[in-house]
């Protein structure tokens, strides 16, 4: 059995095609369903999000995996397989399981430490529980990863430092006022990124929002956004007066916020003025600095905050990484301990169905014990085979995680003799697998977790 991974993100595939590859919220349940229907494939698992399109699936042989992951994806948009086949990308086994708690971790989004990923996955594995097609292996795995991804932002300090110029010029208004409850924006220029600006602001407590512009109805068309006001350009100084946060994005080709007009705003005020200038060319003449109560950012000043908080993601990402190899290591373990499970319980059935036995023949040659009696004999006798068994179920779950695995494996069956036990295991799935092939009975992969053999 074998974790496989295939897609296409934002370093691998332009936006034309991942528009192409996206799969849609109303269609996703009839995709994992034709997904899970196809050869070879046992459990599966579709991440879609506009930088990303994955597929996840357990298939019985890596080389049929991919090749039916890739037939899925031709089939389901339409689209010839050469078109795409150079944007994806796959892996396999742990390689596949350690790239998924990259990306739950947020160390493989275009913006490292972003957490709408973690949110993202979560979707996409309670969407394909619903549907009934992941199983015992993926159950697991992407409870472990999503569990992680969660200790990652909340122990490291991965996605606490604004990394756009729109997020850091709101950081740097909160090192300025205690709170941006009650403050007044204004936005000069109707540029997207003042836009967005003024939108982080808002989010972050800022009230009232005064909008101007050379051109009266785009400002009125921007207000609108903000439930703020429009006004013309020449109220500049009047609006600076009633601000306390300025975002300043034009296109003009010299400076439109003059220093007499900022100075004529700030007589005899009280509270500092917050300057914001992510224009190039500069909207605000830079003589501003000299002014009293008055605080100028541009967009260097901006960008420089943005390279030092990437920096400092990236150190935090390191001990991401080091967390995710932690996690990784843990699932090998799990996965490994899963293997010896079919085992495991033939050796209990087997010395189970001995001490039932000989609790049969104690029954015969003693009639006359008591209901209490025999109760007490049957929880002894079951005591002495758990105690008996505790030690190579052990020893036999450690041996699973060593590279002698196949070998220790192969060898507890004949120590055993549990090769009769294991033919009536296999007689009972084949029989549920026939159910299932005459439509009485949906396979669920869960049945084929004793056949684990994933590459380490």
């Amino acid at each position: 059995m074998h974790i496989i991974v295939t897609g296409l993100n934002h370093k691998t595939a332009p936006v034309e095609l991942r528009e192409r590859m996206a799969f849609t919220s109303e269609g996703l349940s009839r995709s994992l369903e034709r997904l899970s229907n196809m050869k070879s494939i046992l459990e599966c698992l579709i991440v879609s999000t506009c930088n990303r399109m994955e597929l996840y699936v357990v298939s019985d042989q890596p080389h049929t995996g991919r090749y039916y992951s890739k037939a899925f994806l031709e089939s389901e948009f339409g689209i010839p397989k050469e078109e795409f086949a150079d944007c994806l990308y796959s892996k396999e086994d742990f390689e596949a399981v350690h790239h998924l708690m990259r990306v739950v971790c947020g160390l493989d989004s275009m913006v490292v430490g972003e957490t709408q990923i973690l949110g993202q996955v979560k979707d996409a594995f309670l969407a394909a529980q619903k549907q009934k097609v992941t199983g015992t292996v993926f159950n697991q795995l992407f409870k472990q990863a999503i569990t992680l991804g969660k200790r990652v932002h909340s122990e490291t300090e991965i996605g606490q430092h604004a990394v756009s110029v729109s997020y850091a010029a709101v950081e740097l208004g909160k090192k300025m006022f205690s709170t941006f409850s009650g403050k007044t924006v204004l936005l000069l220029g109707a540029g997207e990124a003042g836009e967005l600006t003024a939108k982080h602001l808002r989010e972050a407590g800022a009230g009232r929002v005064i909008v101007l512009n050379r051109t009266v109805e785009k400002a009125e068309e921007v207000a609108k956004r903000f439930y703020g006001e429009a006004r013309p350009l020449s109220r500049l100084v009047e609006s600076l007066r009633e601000a306390d946060i300025v975002v300043s994005s034009t296109g003009a080709s010299r400076a439109v916020i003059e220093k007499n007009a900022v100075k004529q705003a700030v007589d005899k005020r009280v509270t500092p003025l917050f300057l914001i200038d992510i224009a190039v060319p500069r909207d605000i003449d830079p003589a501003v600095h000299g002014l009293n109560n008055v605080f100028l950012y541009d967009i260097d000043d901006l960008n420089g905050i943005v390279e030092a908080n990437l920096d400092l993601r990236h150190r935090e990402a390191e001990k991401a990484e080091k967390m995710i190899e932690e996690e990784t290591t843990r699932f090998r373990e799990w996965l490994n301990t899963l293997g010896v499970v079919p085992l495991i319980t033939a050796l209990r059935e087997k010395a189970l169905g001995i001490q039932q036995e000989t609790m049969n023949s104690i029954e015969r040659k003693l009639p006359e014990l008591t209901e209490r009696e025999k109760r007490v004999l049957r929880k002894h006798t079951k005591s002495i085979v758990n105690q008996m068994l505790r030690d190579p179920l052990t020893r036999i779950k450690e041996l699973a995680a060593t590279k002698e695995r196949d070998e220790a494996l192969e060898m507890f069956v004949h120590l055993f003799a549990l090769e009769e036990q294991l033919r009536l295991m296999e007689e009972e799935k084949a029989k549920e697998k026939n159910q299932k092939a005459s439509g009485s009975l949906r396979f669920q992969p869960a049945s084929l977790a004793g056949e684990v053999s994933i590459r380490s």
